[in-house]
């Protein structure tokens, strides 16, 4: 079963762009904090340890790792896409591509940006802790900032599965 599209490449190169994006926040996030480093709470007792600053590197890798996963899926199927493509000659903005191969692959680089998404956030609490201040030490602004932060992620998640699933299935 094929079918011929352009559409799926402009998704993909979204997907790409959007990964990117997240990369680089990874790398920020990695910038951002350092062991040893004073919260803004001035309490020493609120101050982030080194399981914590351990914990946001292992996260950041991982988060990374998703990332980079889900972009070299997207480009893989752009290349086979605008390979299958340059055979066709006539038809520039389409190509014929087994539909059951691009459907899992979209869905696998989907899967990967939510995981490193789910990650990048995990990581961003701990950068949160570091920062403003230790969540078990009850410092006001680092609870208002993580749960900002899991509900507005939530939410997109939620949005960008539940579009994602409905596209696979439709």
């Amino acid at each position: 079963m094929s079918s011929t599209t352009s559409v799926h490449v402009t998704a993909l190169d979204g997907l790409v762009n959007v990964n990117s994006l997240f990369t680089i926040a990874v790398f920020v996030g990695l910038s951002l904090a350092t062991p040893g480093q004073h919260s803004l709470e001035n309490r020493s007792g609120c101050d982030a340890g080194v399981d914590i600053a351990k914990k946001l590197l292992v996260f950041e890798v991982v988060s990374f790792s998703f990332f980079l996963f889900s972009s070299l899926v997207a480009q893989g199927l752009k290349l086979a896409i605008n390979l299958l493509n340059s055979k066709d000659v006539d038809e520039i903005f389409r190509a014929h591509i087994n539909l059951k191969v691009l459907r899992f692959g979209m869905m696998a680089s989907a899967i990967g940006s939510v995981m490193g998404c789910l990650f990048l956030m995990l990581s961003m609490v701990n950068v949160i802790q570091i920062r403003l201040g230790m969540l078990s030490c009850g410092s006001r602004s680092a609870v208002h900032a993580v749960a900002a932060l899991i509900i507005l992620v939530t939410c997109a998640l939620l949005v960008y599965i539940s579009t994602a699933v409905y596209a696979f299935l439709h």
